[in-house]
């Protein structure tokens, strides 16, 4: 199936994989949005934003839960986040950095270096 812009929705869950699947990288890049903590949320009126290298993330979901780090690496090609603290240890001992997806974590610190990133959009 080929990836349509003008997509408008289905309810069976094969179509939508289908569709965030075959979707180009630009289009990819909003999947990338994670719920903002209480704070933020009413400091910046918004719910959500797109995680960037540099927030500070808490782990809500899976075996991670409960620990928080900096985003270290964003993969948009797989919709997935790396983050420091969260690492699975490989059979030689060694540690990697473990994929999270972005519907399972909270935004607690946002990284403000970019001031384009905040701008209200009308």
């Amino acid at each position: 199936m080929s990836w349509s812009a003008h997509w408008k929705g289905s309810v069976k869950p094969s179509k939508q994989r289908s569709y965030a699947r075959e979707a180009p990288l630009h289009v990819k890049r909003q999947f990338l949005a994670a719920h903002l903590s209480k704070e933020l949320r009413g400091k910046h009126k918004t719910r959500n934003i797109t995680v960037r290298v540099g927030d500070k993330v808490t782990v809500l979901r899976g075996q991670f839960r409960k620990k928080s780090g900096k985003v270290e690496r964003v993969d948009v090609r797989e919709s997935r986040l790396y983050i420091t603290g969260v690492e699975q240890s490989k059979r030689d001992g060694s540690k990697a950095l473990y994929p999270i997806h972005p519907s399972n974590v909270i935004i607690n610190e946002l990284e403000s270096t970019d001031k384009r990133r905040f701008t209200v959009k009308a």
